[in-house]
């Protein structure tokens, strides 16, 4: 049978995994081997993708990939998945001087410490476990985290506090030291070619199985390695428990549980970590083989290997026992990396084929089924779990509606849709007219306070007009920011963020995209900047460079100071329907040019959806919090440089001829003889005066200044009021949607992707802006 064919309910063992390349070895790793038992969950409302549960974890794969997996035995799936043992009483952890004298890998420490330089530290583990957090709270740093895997999407380094010489450096998720995905790639670069001083393992001890495969991998690196068992106290508040000492005797290496969300055992950690790089204790146990077992074979084939290598591997500056463990992987980069000779090389391949031969299976799955028969045994000893967690079963209850055939899209437009409603009709609208009001009012003030103290008039109107109307104008929309920000937040730390991706892969794949590019596009919502950034975690090049090409179609947090504006002008009765027609016609201009580029410019399949849906978290304050006060301030500092900056210039140009004399009349100035040769592109848009056009340019640098430039061209938001018909304001919102972003989201393109997609990005956004506020200016004339 093929696993296509296994209902609802069921589960069968796995008999072969077909296909080929990185794809199938990500498979392998993620635990889809020959000889397990995997059991279907439910699929996606739109049938496709499936979700799978393999052990205690759970797996979502697309048809297209499950048709090259075929499976034996179909029967009713197990209530339960979950190894059940009895709890034994707690044995204190031993502290760090008591841990060296007891334990079987203990190092004799004679005379000074071994490091006495910086110490660098690569927090390295699986996507969505809690790196980031654990980070946050080693470092004091305040990086986003959320619930949805990918969040890191490049390495971000700082000092553990109080210990000023060393580095944590933060890497992106990743599964497997077999690189997949572009954050694969950094991350076993980062360990391999930098060579940390100490690797700090975080992993998820309520999902312990999946995470402890990249733990055998980094054990075989030669690097000191500690185990951070993080969520502890998820493990424990619902019955479960882990022997950490024999999991210690077990692995070879310290094992430090750990609560990172809620800062416990993070000391702990810290002085074992400092410990191990200080001495440079490397881990004991390298090798998972039963040469007396099944894997008998895999150990005379890697022991086979590593002989023939060895000087290779040293020249290489790799790990022996790592080298050997890729080759039989059929690892590329590092036998490229080794300089084998044919000869070498057929040798090799004799001793891989012996040992398939042997084994039964293939090299890759004899590999995977090596390490997941350690883990097996290792979880046996020392996992004790209860027999569904508390967030389990929530999560399972909530994915009835949220992933449900017939509510899912329903509640994906209703969440999505409430959150726009609280932003900018209640919550966010509330809190901006009251900062509005404050600004206004500080405004009169000084404004009088100039007047009577006769201020001269340049520097009144400077004061004034430029900075407290242009630049007071863009900082009262700091609210809605911020609650935009908040409740994104929410959703991605929930957890709920992953569920979405989950439900529009079908749909998001009929326009050549992959349901993760969803992620990063809703991120667009907030910022085209680290949504771009996020593009990393999409594993193809394809999918990158077309999602990248898209993000800037989503309305940003910056243009909603224009749409904001503009609604309150021209739209009051209408305002919601206005800000919503504009987020859609953003996302349906998205969908349009990916369906007519995927076959053109994109060409090939959208990337495999392989991903774990992460139970539902209630979201952390801290994490909620300082991420509005990032973004906060992140607003404000552009409000204050660029932005300020920028008005000052617009100001200048505006009251100053070509003599350098102040006008009188701002259409004597010098901005309107620069700005009136480019308005005329603009005439069969409806907005074609220099005031328009030099306000657009200005949102090259950042999209607030659109407004805070009108703001002081026209003196007065009346003024604009009057300046232009209702219609053309509405073609003028449609182009500030669709045409190029900020300077910052092109500068991120630039560093991405090269110049040359920077460029084509801006030529072509322009060009699609100003064709689609054509079609609306003259459609809307029409009627």
């Amino acid at each position: 049978m093929k696993l296509t064919e296994l209902s609802i309910g069921q589960m069968a063992t796995i008999t072969n995994v077909g296909g080929q390349g990185a794809l199938r070895q990500h498979f392998l790793d993620m635990g889809l081997i020959p000889g397990v038992d995997v059991s279907l969950v439910k699929f996606a409302p739109m049938g496709d993708p499936m979700e799978l549960r393999i052990s205690t974890y759970t797996l979502t794969i697309r048809l297209a990939d499950a048709e090259n997996i075929e499976i034996k035995d179909p029967r009713p799936a197990k209530l339960s998945v979950y190894r059940q043992q009895k709890v034994e009483k707690d044995i204190p952890h031993p502290r760090l001087g008591e841990q060296y004298d007891t334990h079987d890998y203990k190092v004799e420490h004679k005379g000074h410490e071994v490091n006495k330089g910086k110490l660098t530290f690569a927090l390295v583990g699986n996507q969505n476990c809690g790196k980031t957090t654990l980070f946050n709270q080693l470092t004091g740093s305040n990086q986003h985290v959320g619930n949805f895997p990918g969040v890191t999407v490049e390495r971000k380094s700082g000092a553990i506090k109080g210990h000023p010489d060393t580095e944590v450096v933060d890497l992106p998720g990743i599964y497997s030291l077999s690189p997949y995905t572009n954050e694969e790639i950094v991350s076993r670069r980062f360990v391999l070619e930098q060579k940390p001083t100490a690797i700090i393992n975080i992993v998820d001890a309520t999902n312990i199985e999946r995470n402890l495969y990249l733990t055998m991998q980094l054990l075989e690196l030669d690097i000191p390695v500690i185990l951070a068992l993080n969520m502890m106290d998820e493990m424990t508040g619902n019955g479960g428990a882990i022997r950490i000492n024999e999991m210690e005797r077990w692995l070879q290496i310290p094992v430090v549980p750990i609560s990172a969300a809620k800062n416990q055992g993070i000391e702990e950690l810290i002085d074992h970590a400092i410990h191990i790089a200080r001495y440079d204790e490397k881990p004991a146990r390298k090798d998972f083989c039963d040469p007396n077992d099944h894997d008998g074979a895999v150990h005379r084939a890697i022991h086979g290997i590593m002989s023939l290598i060895e000087d290779h591997a040293q020249h290489a500056g790799i790990p022996i026992r790592f080298a050997a463990s890729k080759l039989i992987e059929n690892d590329q980069r590092v036998e490229e990396a080794l300089d084998l000779t044919e000869n070498e090389k057929e040798i090799i391949e004799k001793i891989i084929v012996q040992m398939e031969r042997e084994r039964g299976m293939d090299r890759g799955a004899a590999m995977a089924d090596m390490r997941f028969a350690f883990i097996d045994k290792l979880c046996q000893e020392t996992v004790i779990t209860p027999s569904e967690s508390k967030e389990h079963q929530r999560s399972t209850v909530l994915d009835r509606f949220f992933t449900g055939k017939w509510t899912a899209i329903p509640a994906f437009i209703g969440v999505m849709g409430l959150v726009f409603w609280l932003t900018f009709n209640v919550i966010g609208l509330f809190f901006q007219n009251l900062l509005a009001a404050g600004i206004g009012y500080l405004t009169q003030w000084i404004d009088h306070w100039l007047t009577i103290n006769q201020v001269s008039a340049p520097v009144h109107s400077l004061i004034v007009d430029a900075i407290c109307n242009g630049v007071g104008t863009v900082i009262s929309f700091v609210p809605i920011i911020v609650v935009l920000y908040f409740f994104l937040s929410l959703l991605e730390d929930s957890g709920y963020m992953a569920r979405v991706a989950f439900v529009m892969d079908k749909i998001l794949r009929n326009f050549g995209l992959s349901g993760r590019s969803i992620v990063p596009m809703l991120i667009g919502f907030g910022c085209s900047v680290p949504a771009i950034l996020s593009v990393r975690t999409l594993p193809s090049d394809r999918d990158r460079k077309m999602t990248q090409m898209l993000i800037p179609f989503m309305s940003c947090s910056a243009k909603m100071p224009i749409y904001a504006l503009f609604v309150h002008l021209f739209f009051p009765t209408y305002g919601a329907l206005v800000m919503v027609g504009l987020y859609v016609l953003g996302i349906v201009m998205a969908i349009l040019i990916a369906f007519f580029t995927k076959n053109h410019v994109f060409q090939g399949e959208a990337v495999p959806f392989v991903m774990e849906l992460p139970n539902y978290r209630m979201p952390g304050a801290k994490s909620v919090l300082m991420l509005m006060w990032d973004k906060a301030k992140d607003f404000l500092q552009r409000a204050f440089t660029v932005i300020f900056v920028g008005t000052i210039v617009v100001w200048f140009l505006q009251n100053f001829n070509f003599s350098l004399h102040m006008v009188e009349d701002s259409s004597q100035s010098i901005l309107a003889a620069v700005a009136g040769l480019i308005a005329p592109v603009f005439v069969p848009l409806g907005f074609g005066n220099w005031r328009m056009v030099t306000a657009l340019i200005s949102g090259f640098l950042a999209k607030e200044s659109v407004v805070s430039m009108l703001t002081v061209l026209y003196g007065s938001t009346q003024l604009i009021q009057r300046s232009i018909s209702g219609l053309a304001a509405l073609s003028f919102l449609v182009f500030c949607l669709l045409y190029t972003p900020c300077i910052a989201s092109i500068a991120t393109v630039k560093n991405e992707s090269g110049t040359k997609s920077a460029v084509n990005m801006v030529l072509f956004q322009c060009v699609i802006a100003w064709i689609m506020a054509f079609l609306v200016y003259h459609i809307g004339l029409l009627f």
